[in-house]
């Protein structure tokens, strides 16, 4: 009998994927597409800028606010970006001065675009031109830190290859949406205005995503879904066709096949929703989806509408609030923030169209007072936040801090003392692999928290460099195992790959004790002589956390346990670790890491933050960051090891 339940459950489930797959492409056929689609000249996904009585509907104050900001646009000279800026990213490693640039011009034009639909007076339109022609005249719309890494190019593009990048894509649609709103004063001035917007955006975006092939747009050569660039380059690439291409064979075709490289990343995305980039990531990734799948029923009178729906899709947007610990802390796995920004308005867009007041709340509690900022990305959000602001000022603002979270498919769980209340402690550990987007080696690390405070942490990423993303991934310190809170086992750490992997990985909870437990031995080489260790990361409410190793082993070397955190520690007397936690903001107190002094001794060393990719974590925790290696004496073959946490 139970055989047959789990029979019946299995094919429940592979009927479920089943019809999971190709959500978006497998719905229509090209030709119905077509006759789904509005036609570019009466695509009007916001009102025309002529139309005064539509745009007497957008919230007033957030438009004031572009026109103050754009006003100091006024004298702004466009700058050109020269090439050395680029030729950096191999001489330097840096990425960001190229970078900044173009981004400080993009917003530029953004915000006096937006300054020209309220005013409609055409004060700005001299200046939104020459942003336009001088965009137009860049060799390279993306990041330098995106060209191949060959001899022959070496820091410059090959403008005679265009291909499409994250800000590539980006680019477009800030032209795109000049066109849309200013066309009929661009021509007033000049026909070679716009000629020139669609002539650029075919040749450097249109063009290539039809005719050449980008890794971004499925799965790589090792079997790796695509990640965040796929929604997010797609979600460009629909607001530019819906809004330039006049042709509407090429129109349909571009979105027909749009559909089946979003379904690309949506078909391998793990059923609960989980992000394995993390919380930051989440806001271009399956934000993003949503972004293609909200324009989508703009351009088709809702025959997208089904989507929202989708139990994948639903759990994909609940995803940012189940990685939440706290109002200002989320969970940072891999190369997330701890503290990354939301979007607002666009997460309670979200929540509306899949009906989850959770969600809704979620957003609204992130609503900030318009300063005139239209953000580096996703230009087009800020569209829709000027169309829905009365509803989103007076919807209820909260936090679900849920009381557990597990994500089954990702291999995460989440626990905090109380729910709804960062009141105590919050743990999360991780399982999976080692060949996950923005990878950090880390399989079984987790981090403890408590009042919504970071006590035991995961370190996440620093800047961006060359480095960062090249064969000398993990020489970066934060990147490897040693700096997480997981063990070195015989001199050896986790190794990047996906076959260094969890298993066995478990969970339960109940009223009083959540328990998640993984044997991370596949995650290091053979080379370290270890057939099991399995781990248990336990909260018990009101208490505090436990973790606990049974370890085999094949040689009885040298075993060093790793902990991680943001404050200073001491050596307390026998057994006791102690952290000093001072949050900001916070009263300090004292935490006690308990141990078995009879079986390690801990030692503790501050991280030197010197290099240029540690950048970021002096902007994120400051110089801070502390190391606590626990030495294991006398280590068997068979042990066990023991720690808890709690207050002192």
């Amino acid at each position: 009998m139970r055989n047959a339940l789990l029979f019946l459950i299995t094919l429940l489930s592979l009927t479920t994927q089943a019809q999971d797959a190709n959500l978006l492409s497998g719905k229509y056929t090209a030709e119905q597409l077509g006759q789904k689609l509005i036609s570019q000249s009466q695509f009007t996904p916001f009102p025309k800028r002529n139309d005064r009585a539509g745009w007497a509907k957008a919230d007033q104050t957030m438009m004031q606010s572009y026109l103050k900001k754009a006003e100091t646009y006024l004298d702004y000279q466009w700058p050109s970006i020269p090439a050395t800026k680029s030729l950096l990213i191999v001489r330097t490693g840096d990425r960001e001065q190229f970078s900044r640039i173009g981004y400080q011009k993009r917003t530029a034009l953004a915000t006096l675009l937006l300054a020209e639909i309220y005013e409609n007076k055409g004060r700005f339109v001299d200046q939104i031109i020459d942003g336009v022609w001088s965009i137009c005249e860049e060799s390279w719309w993306g990041a330098s830190a995106h060209l191949p890494k060959t001899k022959e190019l070496s820091g410059l593009v090959d403008v005679s290859r265009p291909f499409v990048d994250l800000f590539a894509a980006e680019t477009a649609t800030y032209l795109a949406w000049v066109d849309y709103y200013l066309g009929d004063k661009l021509d007033a001035v000049s026909p070679q205005v716009r000629k020139r917007i669609y002539y650029e955006v075919n040749n450097r975006v249109f063009e290539p995503l039809m005719n050449q092939p980008h890794g971004w747009m499925q799965k790589n050569a090792a079997g790796r879904p695509p990640n965040n660039w796929n929604p997010w380059i797609g979600s460009n690439w629909l607001n530019s066709v819906l809004l330039l291409e006049k042709d509407d064979v090429k129109r349909t075709a571009s979105i027909d096949k749009l559909l089946h490289v979003l379904d690309n990343f949506l078909n391998p995305y793990p059923a609960d929703g989980g992000c394995d980039e993390g919380p930051s990531y989440w806001g271009a990734a399956a934000a993003s989806l949503f972004d293609n799948v909200a324009m989508l029923n703009d351009a088709t009178n809702g025959a997208f509408a089904y989507v929202y729906t989708d139990q994948k899709f639903q759990n994909m947007g609940k995803f940012i609030y189940r990685a939440q610990i706290s109002p200002t802390y989320f969970l940072n796995f891999a190369d997330a923030d701890p503290q990354p920004g939301m979007a607002a308005a666009m997460i309670y867009r979200y929540g509306k169209a899949i009906n989850d007041p959770d969600m809704m709340r979620f957003g609204a509690y992130y609503r900030k007072p318009e300063d005139g900022t239209v953000g580096n990305f996703h230009v087009f959000r800020n569209f829709y936040a000027l169309f829905m602001q009365d509803e989103f000022q007076k919807a209820e603002r909260g936090l679900p801090l849920p009381a557990t979270v597990w994500l089954p498919d990702l291999q995460v769980f989440a626990a905090r003392d109380k729910p709804g209340t960062t009141d105590g402690f919050y743990v999360a550990a991780k399982g999976g692999h080692n060949d996950e987007s923005h990878n950090h080696n880390d399989i079984g690390n987790y981090v403890v928290y408590y009042n919504g405070q970071p006590l035991l942490i995961d370190v996440g990423r620093g800047t961006y460099t060359a480095k960062t993303f090249s064969s000398q991934r993990y020489d970066i310190w934060y990147n490897c195992s040693d700096f997480h809170n997981v063990p070195t086992i015989n001199g050896q750490t986790q190794l990047p790959g996906p076959q260094f992997r969890a298993s066995n990985v478990t969970y339960k909870a109940d009223a009083a004790t959540v328990q998640f437990g993984l044997d991370i031995a596949e995650a290091y080489p053979a080379s370290a002589g270890v057939s099991k260790w399995q781990r248990t990361v336990r909260l018990n409410r009101g208490k505090g956390v436990q973790i606990q190793d049974i370890v085999q082993l094949s040689k009885a070397g040298t075993v060093t346990q790793h902990l991680m955190t943001c404050y200073p520690a001491e050596v307390g007397k026998p057994g006791q670790l102690i952290v000093h936690y001072a949050p900001s903001g916070s009263p300090a107190k004292d935490f006690v890491v308990n141990y078995d002094p009879k079986k390690m001794q801990p030692t503790i060393e501050k991280v030197k933050l010197e290099a240029p990719e540690d950048k970021g974590i002096l902007t994120k925790w400051g110089d801070t960051i502390y190391r606590i290696n626990f030495q294991v004496l006398n280590l068997k073959t068979t042990d066990k090891f023991d720690f808890s946490v709690a207050e002192k």
